[in-house]
């Protein structure tokens, strides 16, 4: 009799906690809904949206609907387990429980809405030192917090009523939605939602639920890891034996050693740029000018944003310019491993390797050995992302960055409504540029540049005078804008108006170069770091997407190239040319990426490499016309359009191919070297 009634009180007190757990389970719904709507309507007062509200508000709806099933899952095995305590307890903090997730939710909505990108695990991938620069230079949004404080006090009044004035009495209802939730979990109902590209990235990631993204981008960087491959299968060879690329063959790496050293190979990148250049009797010098955030939507003919660039522009009429390059990472963490070393990302960019960067032969390293004097110029901290560190293991001469600016007439970025800076602003940059290397000597230098006036938040001196510029830059008949451009000088002004004023100190930069003597001797080259992301994006590809300059006094013409090459290309395309015209000492074995700049004039990719937006998010791979995004494959066209492909086997190969990389580039998270040291040059 008492077993009886001991379960029949278990029972009872599992059904009236069902309903409780239904009531909270509907107020959390609710709540989720109320912040989609306002996430959409904000973001079409904010941004331009090119879809219906509709087709976004339904595909946003089925990532809500799984983010709620799956947290439904932990918050009703918790309420129940609390149950056994005091109803009153389980209630308590199962709404404790789901304020506090109302608050993450808010808060990554409202990083999506700062930096139009959802943020993910590369949470973990900063320092705290890096968090504190990042948020000090983006403010904290006083409405915001207003708007989250008001949401979550609406959230407890809709909780009191729902749990006292209209109670679920039947316990079948939330114990239908627990079940269907558990389903949902079970099944990662997510992928199955068929694939869909948007009119442009931002409305692609408005409809992401950003707590189930950001949740599941912890999930795969703690937890989830790459499943074991065999690299010698006949699924990574392509079709028939030959290498798949769409209508390209994709150029050919063989490894030497590939359990003990993953990247090393024989180095056979050929001398492409010597035929345009006229030689010189001295070695040149050679200046990178790494501009932050350039990226080709407003930058150079055909910029679908508009052209903001008018001297960076005119400059790429008088170089070589390849006008569908590529950045390796989507953020500044990748620019310096990648260009001046091909060099693999590791878990979260090469330079989070900190003391453990494996030893590799650099451009730094080999133009040191030729007799170059080497150095860095920065306007703000070079201990950020770990750059100073990468740079002194390289063996860098100089690194000139925001502690070494001593002197007068430099000027620091305006601060930010949290008194933040990112150091000095580019024309103090280039100033400190001048007064290091105001007496010419005659040994030959290799230096690079970093911009910091288009970062985020984007405030600049003088900011109303270049305002006033890009706006009537943007009127004139010499930008050749479209009404739609023009309108996007007006929504973006605060971006844009630093674009206008980085481009006009470049343009000073080189007026005062052509006066120095060495300037004949010179080669310059131009790119940028990344995509400025806080403009929408068209395509995935559009966060990489920036130009390559490469000019100098000594060419002999100028050409525009519309091959795709990125920068893990630009170090062994340096070092053949200086090699091959200079007598430059290279490697014969070498550890990098990249394969050499394509040279050939018309749209075309032989490359396969792979793409870092964030530092914790490795998810794309560019494979001849094909990019893979996650699960999604897409095919590029002129200009770098993309389309979703349905090619099964074409996906086939290039995910093949990026598990090859991602196994190469585990090994050297576990301590593998790059190169023996009987290859190192020394």
């Amino acid at each position: 009799m008492s077993e009886s009634l001991e379960k029949r009180t278990f029972l009872d007190l599992q059904k009236a906690g069902l309903n409780q757990f239904g009531n909270l389970a509907l107020g959390w719904f609710l709540t989720i809904f109320i912040i989609r709507l306002i996430e959409l309507i904000y973001g079409s007062t904010t941004q331009n949206i090119d879809d219906a509200l509709i087709f976004l508000w339904a595909r946003g709806s089925l990532y809500d609907f799984i983010y709620f099933s799956k947290s439904i899952v932990f918050l009703g095995l918790i309420h129940q387990a609390l149950l056994f305590i005091s109803p009153n307890i389980a209630k308590i903090i199962t709404w404790v429980i789901i304020s506090v997730l109302t608050l993450l939710h808010l808060s990554l909505m409202q990083y999506f809405m700062t930096s139009l990108v959802p943020l993910g695990a590369d949470l973990y991938s900063y320092s705290l030192d890096d968090i504190k620069q990042t948020v000090g230079a983006a403010g904290v949004p006083v409405l915001g917090i207003i708007g989250m404080i008001v949401i979550v006090s609406l959230q407890f009044l809709l909780f009191q009523t729902l749990t006292k004035k209209a109670p679920i009495h039947r316990f079948i209802l939330p114990l239908v939605i627990w079940a269907l939730a558990f389903v949902v979990y079970y099944f990662d109902a997510e992928l199955q939602i068929p694939s869909h590209q948007f009119s442009n990235e931002f409305d692609n990631y408005l409809t992401y639920n950003k707590s189930l993204y950001f949740s599941n981008s912890s999930y795969d960087y703690f937890v989830a890891s790459d499943d074991e491959v065999d690299i010698y299968a006949d699924s990574y060879l392509g079709i028939g034996g030959a290498l798949l690329g769409g209508n390209n063959e994709i150029l050919k790496v063989n490894y030497l050693d590939e359990n003990n050293y993953p990247f090393l190979r024989i180095d056979s990148t050929q001398d492409v740029l010597g035929n345009f250049f006229n030689k010189s009797p001295q070695k040149p010098n050679i200046v990178f000018l790494l501009v932050e955030g350039l990226g080709r939507a407003f930058t150079g003919e055909g910029a679908y944003l508009g052209n903001y660039t008018p001297f960076i522009d005119s400059l790429s009429q008088k170089s070589l310019y390849w006008s569908n390059f590529l950045s390796e990472g989507g953020r500044t963490f990748a620019v310096l491993p990648s260009i001046l070393g091909s060099l693999p990302f590791g878990k979260s960019g090469f330079n989070d390797l900190g003391n453990n960067m494996p030893v590799n032969n650099s451009l730094i390293g080999i133009m040191k050995r030729a007799g170059y004097h080497t150095a860095f110029y920065y306007g703000g901290d070079s201990k950020f992302d770990n750059m100073k560190l990468f740079l002194q293991k390289e063996g860098i001469d100089q690194v000139n960055d925001e502690p070494t600016f001593t002197g007068s007439g430099y000027l620091k970025l305006p601060k930010s409504s949290s008194s933040f800076t990112w150091g000095y602003d580019d024309k103090s940059l280039f100033k400190r540029y001048f007064d290091v290397n105001a007496n010419e000597t005659s040994k030959p230098s290799f230096q690079v540049i970093l911009t910091v006036s288009t970062h985020s938040p984007f405030l600049i001196n003088n900011q109303s005078i270049y305002t006033q510029k890009l706006l009537q830059y943007s009127q004139s008949p010499k930008a050749r804008m479209t009404p739609s451009q023009q309108q996007n000088a007006k929504d973006y002004t605060q971006m844009l108006s630093t674009v206008i004023y980085t481009d006009e100190a470049i343009r000073e930069f080189f007026e005062k170069y052509k006066k120095r003597k060495d300037f004949a001797n010179t080669i310059f080259v131009i790119t940028g770091d990344h995509r400025m992301p806080e403009i929408p994006m068209a395509t995935k590809i559009d966060r990489f997407h920036v130009p390559l300059i490469i000019y100098s006094p000594l060419l002999k013409r100028s050409v525009k190239f519309e091959s795709i090459s990125t920068h893990f290309d630009i170090a062994p395309t340096i070092a053949a040319f200086m090699n091959k015209n200079y007598g430059v000492a290279k490697p014969l074995v070498t550890n990098w990426i990249g394969t050499g700049i394509d040279t050939v004039r018309q749209f075309r990719n032989v490359h396969s490499y792979p793409l870092m937006m964030t530092k914790a998010q490795m998810i794309d791979f560019i494979y001849g016309d094909y990019v893979l995004n996650g699960t999604d494959l897409y095919q590029i066209g002129p200009n770098m359009s993309m389309t979703l492909s349905p090619e099964k086997d074409a996906q086939s190969a290039v995910k093949a191919n990026f598990d090859i990389f991602k196994q190469k580039n585990e090994k050297i998270l576990k301590g593998t070297k790059l190169l023996p040291d009987s290859v190192r040059l020394k």
